[in-house]
């Protein structure tokens, strides 16, 4: 039978990896030619069959060659096993853009190699280009080149629609992107252990959920010796795979090649010399091979995963399977089953070996804490029941995180293949699970569908907050471990496959959750998020939604002349203000004002139609530069996607303030006490208040006092991060605000005097009420005549706004109630307003002998969490910290 008509399958893209058959295919390469041009770039027949048998002791399982190649060389390849890796040579190196006859010469060639091979099963991958000079690429830009590049491959897939496509790139032309591209392929020549490993981290940022694959890499034995060749290939193997690529494929087979017919002879990059002979590294090589993909880990910590479901029973069994074929020698999989009323009991009694535990309804917080409390590992892992690991998923989170200093690590969360089209849209939609990253390893968020932890970190951290019963747990577990002074990490490898909504109605009941759980972030972390609920990111959010519309172009780092070795690439922002038009805050506060008041000034009208036209438009942009996988495109997605664009703010907006507003109030406590009830009845002016220190206080000592308190008693408080004129911000009132701001006296002999001083300002909701009355007030006013118009609008505004003073005294009252119990706890005196200090202040002689030096502070910038005494496993939590 013809090697073309085999059924054996193909090569498949899975996630971050290949995949084979049923089998992950990792990549175990070799270039191998070009050699003499009389067999245009090959060897002999006979000399290939000896070259393959030796590439067969190797180990390698791919061949990256530079031409195209003839019948009987596949049919050899296919018959030792070795898959190829096929370069189409054309005019690169010239300006192929200014020109039709070069850009037809270049598809040409891609067609015939891809004709010529099209269906073969020893075929693995076509890289449609191999480096182009960057001065090339400056000259033509980088969009125009990149969009050529998309053009090679989609006439090769035009050809052979299931063969895998790639392009080689290089350093000099990093910031070169194509999107049709099935995985990326990067030649890096670094001979430096630690600068490799941060490079491939940064090109696993840039492959971003696309495989990433080393398409050349070696060691010149004239210049650095055979015994360095061996060692430097040794750990840049390694490296490789731990750094969860793909594959890598070494630079040479043999020191014989050629370049444009001539012989190459002052470079021997071979693992065998000219004549076959193998050199000390086609053993290393041969080693390393046998144990890639997976480098035993420097331990094997017992890991407890823990799956928390709530009637994920439509999913859960493929969750379940997943997790028992994973690549790690030492976890056990713990189910928490948060009372479900589906089939969940019945699909868990089908998995003896996962513990399962069984509770009464309670939210995915304390079904994840019930899970911690029953785990017997060192490191507690967390995925969700409609999701399926990967079974390389652990491998690569431990040995990341054994390896750094993290406390935790995430990964990426994948589309998985057999989700719907709708799915498809959901994922391209804003609002789903995504990580944040502060640089190429560090992430500010990772979520709770993939993460893992020390579970001495958990437990120093009290846990997940109960409160959180939908979502938000996640956020604020990173949150508190980053408050503690620790760092979380990011497995690129590791990854999981997320089924995702199916339906528009179920999505935007999960965006509606999300939006309640901001609303609990918002109340305990106030300081991330801005005066609309919005949350406030430091790094980069990586997700298949477009969160904004793009505007700025990308800015790219050429070097002088365009000679930069490493020439990155700055992605342009979306522009997340121009999103703003399509929030509830923007419909709710322009576009329905200018609607409602154009029934009374008509000229209103053009602009309340244009300001909602504006927001649909915006989402439109954004469904039109959403990302959608291919072969789940249909007509309707893009128009389903800006759908979503549109109705996503508003349903998740709604719920946030919804949330908020029921939140946002005095701690009942406050209002039980006696003392609070007299204060709210007397007409004590509460500006400011007055605390008299006998013995020195350091100010950030009371400060940290009055959080504390505060923390305690339950108030909302966002403390000052360094730009702000008050020390801490209390929300204590749906109505208003209040901002406390101290100074420290110092009156000699270490006697001091505190100075509070409290002022208040209207909430959001304050001011949407006003101005909405007002609105109203003033649309009335048109049927009304003038002299009954005027008082009425007078009348409303006097009333409003006693309505809100009132709001803001009481407010004070409060929170100098609560100062008065900080003051009594430190040993201070309170003095009246207006009153004298107790004791008569020293001279000023005196004052500025006397005056103790503050030493350097230690500011609590955030709020105290609960300890426990739980003591750490391994690694030692100092060893943790930043």
């Amino acid at each position: 039978m013809d090697a073309a008509s085999s059924p054996r399958p193909r090569v498949t893209v899975d996630g971050k990896f290949f995949r084979l058959g049923g089998k992950k295919f990792y990549v175990k390469g070799v270039t191998y030619g070009p050699f003499g041009p009389e067999a245009s770039g090959f060897a002999s027949p006979a000399q290939t069959r000896l070259d393959f048998v030796q590439l067969q002791d190797l180990g390698a399982n791919v061949l990256r060659i530079y031409h195209p190649p003839p019948r009987w060389f596949l049919d050899l390849a296919e018959e030792h096993g070795l898959k190829l890796l096929v370069d189409v040579p054309w005019a690169k190196h010239l300006c192929f853009l200014d020109s039709e006859d070069f850009r037809g010469a270049a598809r040409a060639a891609v067609k015939n190699a891809v004709t010529a091979c099209a269906g073969h099963p020893a075929v693995f991958a076509f890289s449609v280009v191999n480096e182009i000079p960057p001065d090339v690429v400056r000259w033509t830009g980088a969009a125009k080149v990149g969009e050529f590049i998309d053009e090679l491959v989609d006439l090769a897939k035009s050809v052979d629609p299931e063969c895998l496509c790639t392009f080689a790139n290089f350093p000099p032309t990093e910031f070169l992107q194509s999107a049709s591209v099935d995985f990326l392929t990067f030649n890096v020549y670094l001979h430096q252990q630690r600068p490799l490993e941060n490079y491939l981290a940064r090109l696993q940022m840039i492959a971003d959920t696309k495989p990433l694959m080393l398409g050349e890499f070696g060691i010149d034995t004239i210049r650095e010796g055979e015994p360095a060749q061996g060692e430097i290939l040794a750990w840049q193997i390694e490296a490789a795979f731990r750094g969860g690529l793909a594959g890598t494929v070494v630079y040479s087979y043999t020191d014989e090649w050629f370049k444009d017919g001539i012989a190459i002879n002052d470079w021997a990059f071979g693992l065998t010399t000219r004549n076959r002979v193998p050199k000390p590294a086609f053993a290393v090589v041969k080693q390393a091979f046998a144990t890639a993909p997976h480098f035993p880990l420097p331990s094997t910590p017992k890991v407890s995963v823990v799956v928390a479901s709530y009637n994920g029973g439509k999913t859960l069994k493929a969750c379940l399977d997943s997790l028992g074929r994973l690549n790690y020698p030492n976890c056990e999989i713990i189910l928490v089953d948060d009372g479900s009323t589906d089939a969940t009991p019945q699909i868990a009694s089908l998995y003896p070996k996962v513990r399962t535990i069984r509770q009464v309804n309670k939210g995915l917080s304390v079904a994840r804490n019930t899970g911690i409390n029953a785990a017997t590992g060192e490191i507690v892992a967390f995925t969700d029941s409609d999701c399926r690991a990967d079974e390389d998923w652990l491998y690569y989170l431990v040995g990341d995180l054994l390896r750094s200093r993290f406390i935790g690590i995430g990964g990426h969360n994948f589309l998985p293949p057999e989700d719907s089209p709708i799915a498809a849209c959901v994922m391209v939609s804003p609002g789903g699970p995504a990580h944040v990253m502060l640089n190429d390893r560090v992430a500010e968020h990772i979520p709770g569908c993939n993460m893992a932890f020390w579970k001495w970190a958990l437990d120093e951290i009290g846990g997940f907050d109960a409160i959180f019963r939908k979502a938000g747990d996640d956020v604020d577990v990173c949150w508190r471990l980053q408050q503690h002074g620790y760092r979380i990490g990011f497995s690129a490898a590791g990854f999981v496959w997320h089924y995702r909504r199916s339906t528009a109605r179920a999505y935007l009941k999960q965006q509606a959750g999300y939006g309640e759980a901001e609303a609990l972030l918002v109340r305990k972390h106030p300081e991330y998020f801005n005066s609309f609920g919005a949350s406030i990111w430091r790094g980069r959010i990586y997700t298949a939604a477009k969160l904004g519309v793009t505007l700025r172009r990308d800015m790219i780092y050429h070097g002088i002349f365009g000679s930069g070795l490493f020439q990155s690439i700055y992605a342009g922002q979306p522009n997340y203000a121009l999103m703003f038009m399509t929030s509830l805050e923007y419909h709710v506060l322009v576009t329905l004002p200018l609607l409602v008041l154009s029934v009374v000034w008509e000229r209103l009208l053009p602009l309340g139609l244009a300001s909602f036209v504006a927001s649909i438009v915006l989402c439109i942009i954004a469904a039109a530069q959403a990302n959608l996988p291919k072969r789940k495109k249909h007509f309707w997605s893009r128009p389903l996607v800006a759908l979503l664009f549109f109705l996503q703010p508003i349903e998740r907006g709604w719920a946030r303030y919804k949330g908020r507003l029921k939140l946002n109030q005095t701690p009942l406590a406050t209002h039980a006490s006696l003392d609070a009830v007299h204060l709210k009845q007397g007409n004590v002016p509460c500006d400011a208040a007055l605390y008299w220190a006998e013995t020195w206080i350091e100010r950030f000592d009371f400060l940290n006092a009055v959080l504390k308190r505060l923390d305690k008693e339950g108030w909302q408080n966002k403390t000052d991060e360094g730009w702000s004129e008050y020390d801490v911000e209390i929300s204590g009132s749906r109505w208003c605000d209040l901002q406390l701001t101290t100074v420290a006296e110092s009156h000699g002999r270490g006697r001091q005097l505190f100075r509070c001083r409290l002022a208040t300002q209207w909430s959001l909701l304050a001011k949407l009420a006003f101005w909405s009355s007002l609105g109203f007030e003033l649309l009335l006013s048109r049927a009304l005549p003038w002299w009954a118009s005027v008082p009425l609008i007078a009348l409303t505004v006097l009333t409003l706004w006693f309505f809100f003073h009132s709001e803001e005294q009481s407010l004070k009252r409060l929170v100098v109630l609560l100062l008065d119990g900080v003051g009594k706890q430190l040993k201070l005196v309170k003095i009246e307003t207006g009153g004298t200090k107790p004791a008569v202040a020293a001279t000023k002689t005196e004052a500025k002998a006397e005056t103790k030096p503050a030493p350097k502070p230690e500011v609590r910038l955030h709020k105290p969490e609960a300890k426990t005494e739980a003591q750490p496993a391994a690694p030692k939590p100092d060893a943790a910290k930043a």
